[in-house]
């Protein structure tokens, strides 16, 4: 894991998040049409290491601001995605985008960085058409594990001024996201939410690559699988095989038309049953949803308490059923 000295904007390697000494900031952002890289950061430093100039003070706009930032809030060390990763490496690639949740999680604090929200009153963010309600920020896919992970995120207006903390801005979130209050001040853990309730929070976002749809939610859902940029929406397909693998919860086959059918208060067992005799909860990819966007009234799915007793799992109820359907993928 590589992070930037926040009084020089150096890059450093650490092994593990964990051993950073004195934890590290942590930064959350949409992406520009271009950012400065792993490669052009370290280019300013061997050029500055000749010169004897800072190179804090050749970087971009938006890694100088957020090391200036950081550093006055006591982190030596400071993460951002656009040049803490080398893209060149798929190794690093690969190994940065199963670790990203983990990344945020250990983080000391996470910087929201809104571009396109002006510095504002509290009570101006609540306003019902609010340049902070309109955020892209709340529409892009990985944001959502970067506003769920961190124990503790600041968001920041264009100026780089704090606007509030998720703590004190969790009601507003849950209105704007959908990811209950519950949730944003650490009083429940993500995963006490059934699968399609955690699937409605990634609704109405938007990734750059499709992969990305599934790739941006492992974290959420505690699944590592290897990415596979070229493979498509089959992404998303692999990544509900591993959440069924993984996790017993009825809940992933509840998308689409399903939610014509009053299950809101059904226990696991009798969400199965309503399931196996549904003859619209099969889509393009047989018992698998295209995409998040698919599970959008997912959030009125009950919260999960405990593991159900169940004599058969979700996993093998999907491959019995999956032998009498020529869609499914476990039949492709």
């Amino acid at each position: 894991m590589w992070l930037l000295n926040t009084a020089r904007a150096e890059l450093k390697f650490f092994p593990t998040p964990e051993s950073v000494p004195g934890g590290y900031a942590i930064l959350s952002h949409v992406w520009d049409k271009t950012e400065q890289t792993f490669q052009e950061v370290e280019a300013l430093r061997i050029q500055c290491a000749k010169d004897g100039t800072n190179p804090r003070d050749l970087v971009c706009d938006k890694v100088r601001e957020f090391c200036v930032l950081a550093e006055r809030g006591g982190h030596e060390w400071g993460w951002a995605d656009m040049c803490c990763i080398d893209k060149t490496s798929s190794t690093e690639l690969s190994e940065a985008i199963v670790s990203m949740y983990r990344y945020y999680s250990v983080s000391r604090v996470c910087y929201a960085y809104l571009r396109d929200v002006p510095i504002a009153s509290r009570d101006d963010l609540r306003r019902p058409k609010s340049a902070f309600r309109a955020s892209r920020w709340h529409k892009r896919g990985w944001t959502l594990q970067e506003l769920i992970a961190p124990s503790l995120v600041l968001f920041l207006s264009c100026t780089w001024e704090i606007l509030g903390s998720k703590t004190d801005l969790a009601g507003l979130l849950e209105e704007i996201t959908r990811v209950p209050a519950e949730v944003l001040t650490l009083f429940r853990n993500p995963s006490t939410h059934c699968v399609a309730a955690r699937m409605s929070w990634a609704a109405d976002r938007e990734t750059t690559r499709p992969e990305d749809e599934a790739y941006c939610l492992m974290g959420i859902f505690g699944i590592f699988m290897p990415p596979l940029y070229g493979e498509g929406r089959n992404a998303f397909l692999r990544l509900q095989e591993e959440i069924m693998r993984q996790i017993d919860d009825p809940s992933i086959f509840a998308w689409g038309d399903v939610y014509s059918i009053p299950m809101a208060d059904l226990d696991d067992d009798q969400v199965l049953n309503v399931l196996d005799n549904f003859p619209g909860g099969m889509g393009q990819y047989g018992s698998f949803a295209n995409s998040p966007s698919d599970f959008r009234l997912g959030y009125r799915m009950k919260r999960r308490t405990t593991c159900r007793p169940s004599p058969q799992s979700v996993w093998e109820w999907f491959k019995q059923v999956s032998q009498h359907n020529p869609n499914s993928p476990m039949n492709m």
